[in-house]
């Protein structure tokens, strides 16, 4: 057995990856969370080792690392408009919180560390699709942190032997994420609130969604690779705001009211990925449509609007 710690293991991908991993059978799961947004409830507490604690904290981290094989850095505050209004929280928890943990897997003898970063907000305003040979222009706190957590990570690699990849996540969509700000939980929550849809801009602006499922997967990929350096995961294609809300519409079957209202200073407009490198190092492959993750998607949120 692999011991694997998942660092903010109560969030949505958290629950997600621990899940996959339970269900391989290969690995003895420890999760890290301070409970800010996830809950320990939502985990098999049964089946894992479960640490109430901040990855601000070394003793915290210090008690988590011990014994682990492989650590799946998840933990941080992910909302780019709060980091706007917030920069030294978001700085605390990402740049302080991940070192102190490459820290400890130094200390505690960890040679794996799969950190999550991002793709559009470490690039910024780019011309997509991005890719990891661009040269990182982070345009909010948040996207500068991932920078920040990629240097380290890399440089972790370099001087003391912590072998890692960074993982680019695109927008992450699927079951369980109720909690989540994200555009997919928070447009199924207006939806079964009857409230409007709220956009920020005309609609045209372009991300890229991937399936939660389709993630779990190249996570493990990358605890077990010796791949290094950062990989790009979406879906390598575009879908812009209307078009997101024409296949909720569909899948919802409502005639969803749309708001439309002036864009956001420090979001990037248009964003989506290359996935070649994952492909080639990672044996990503996406295999989930829009349409069918966001009818799951759909399914659990009435789930559970009627428990």
């Amino acid at each position: 057995m692999k011991n694997v710690l998942i660092t903010g293991g109560a969030g949505f991908v958290g629950m997600h990856l621990t899940d996959h991993l339970l269900s391989r059978g290969e690995y003895a799961v420890t999760v890290i969370d301070n409970e800010s947004l996830g809950h320990r409830d939502n985990l098999p507490l049964d089946r894992i080792d479960f640490v109430a604690g901040d990855l601000r904290s070394t003793d915290d981290v210090a008690k988590a690392t011990e014994g682990q094989d492989v650590i799946v850095h998840l933990a941080a505050d992910t909302r780019v408009m709060d980091s706007i209004e917030n920069p030294a929280f978001n700085f605390e928890n990402n740049v302080v919180g991940t070192f102190n943990l490459l820290q400890a897997a130094r200390a505690a003898g960890v040679k794996r560390v799969v950190a999550a970063s991002t793709g559009g907000a470490i690039l910024g305003d780019v011309t997509p699709p991005v890719h990891e040979d661009m040269a990182p222009q982070p345009t909010s706190p948040y996207g500068a942190s991932k920078l920040m957590l990629e240097g380290y990570l890399s440089a972790f690699s370099a001087s003391y032997g912590v072998s890692g990849c960074a993982l680019r996540f695109s927008n992450i969509y699927g079951p369980r994420s109720f909690h989540k700000g994200s555009v997919v939980a928070h447009f199924f929550k207006q939806i079964l609130a009857d409230k409007p849809l709220v956009v920020y801009g005309d609609g045209s602006q372009a991300r890229d969604y991937l399936y939660a499922g389709d993630l779990v997967q190249a996570i493990e990929a990358g605890m077990n690779s010796e791949s290094a350096g950062a990989f790009q995961l979406g879906s390598g294609g575009p879908t812009t705001l209307n078009e997101l809300i024409d296949v909720m519409r569909t899948v919802t079957g409502r005639d969803l009211e749309v708001r439309y209202e002036d864009f956001r200073p420090g979001e990037v407009k248009n964003t989506w990925c290359q996935v070649d490198k994952a492909r080639a190092g990672l044996g990503f492959d996406p295999r989930t449509r829009l349409e069918d993750g966001l009818r799951e998607t759909w399914q659990w949120f009435q789930e559970q609007a009627q428990a």
